[in-house]
């Protein structure tokens, strides 16, 4: 029961690990509210994202290795929608088969990694400003535990501003509103939904750099897990909403780490999960989901 001893390092690791997940939740949420798709293979992207890190920052100083990790994942992203959905999405396949086309990125990320990396786990560097440690209310903490709930809530707020005030923001309201409608005004919807990609992507790769900082290696596998509860963390809020999604990632991180503390550790994942059927029960459509109605 450290937790009940020392609670401080359980909380701000919970809020560091909620800032993280908040910014790999706000990508599932912004591409179920534009094409009501569940992107599975945005986790891999995350995780490919770290990969990018170890090897780039193997050859180049960190100064160029992070801008170009950041641009090569907005990169993997704008191409997934490219070929892997923009394709079945303009001959009306059925939205099942796009979420097929999700699932086979995802294993292919996976597969990809597996080969580059023979399968092993790779050490991700460290961050001189973000991996050093520091000391708050008697808890020895990394910096990246500070910075991260700060910089998510800057990147949120950020995030919020564009889309309500700049036209692509209000573009992708319109076709998150009614995307037949939107069409015929003239928007350009397959410009919105890549910019939609690009700026998930984006904020994936944020995610990687804060999360591997924390978790010190990177396996094909390790977007799995943070994957499903960025996706629970977007449902837990109500999948569409960016400020759900965000709270649902604090709440996730905040508990899985106080069981941790409690000693708990085997039952914290299924904590997430136990949560998501409750929410489901309770509020099928999340904290601050819009109750859908079907017109006839």
């Amino acid at each position: 029961m450290q937790f009940l001893q020392n609670p401080m390092p359980y909380i701000l690791a919970g809020i560091s690990v909620g800032g993280q997940y908040a910014l790999i939740a706000i990508g599932y949420t912004m591409v179920y509210g534009i094409l009501r798709l569940i992107n599975f293979a945005h986790g891999d992207v995350f995780m490919v994202a770290g990969v990018f890190m170890v090897f780039l920052s193997a050859s180049l100083p960190l100064g160029l290795a992070i801008p170009l990790v950041l641009v090569l994942t907005v990169l993997l992203g704008f191409v997934i929608e490219r070929v892997a959905y923009k394709p079945l999405r303009t001959r009306n396949a059925p939205r099942m088969s796009i979420m097929i086309s999700a699932i086979g990125v995802s294993y292919l990320l996976q597969n990809c990694a597996l080969y580059f990396t023979g399968g092993l786990a790779k050490v991700y560097p460290q961050l001189p400003w973000l991996s050093d440690t520091i000391e708050i209310f008697g808890a020895v903490t990394k910096r990246v535990t500070l910075i991260t709930p700060v910089f998510t809530i800057v990147l949120v707020v950020a995030l919020v501003m564009f889309i309500r005030h700049t036209k692509i923001g209000m573009a992708m309201r319109a076709v998150a509103k009614d995307f037949e409608t939107s069409r015929l005004m003239g928007i350009k919807v397959n410009s919105v939904i890549s910019a939609t990609f690009i700026i998930g992507s984006f904020l994936a790769a944020v995610g990687s750099l804060l999360y591997f900082t924390n978790y010190a290696s990177v396996t094909p596998t390790s977007g799995g897990m943070p994957g499903l509860k960025c996706f629970v963390a977007a449902v837990f809020g109500g999948i569409g909403s960016i400020p759900g999604a965000v709270i649902g990632a604090f709440v996730i991180g905040i508990s899985e780490n106080i069981i941790k503390g409690l000693g708990w550790t085997t039952f914290s994942d299924a904590f997430t999960f136990a949560l998501l059927i409750v929410i489901l029960l309770v509020k099928p459509t999340g904290l601050f989901g819009e109750k859908a109605t079907d017109k006839v």
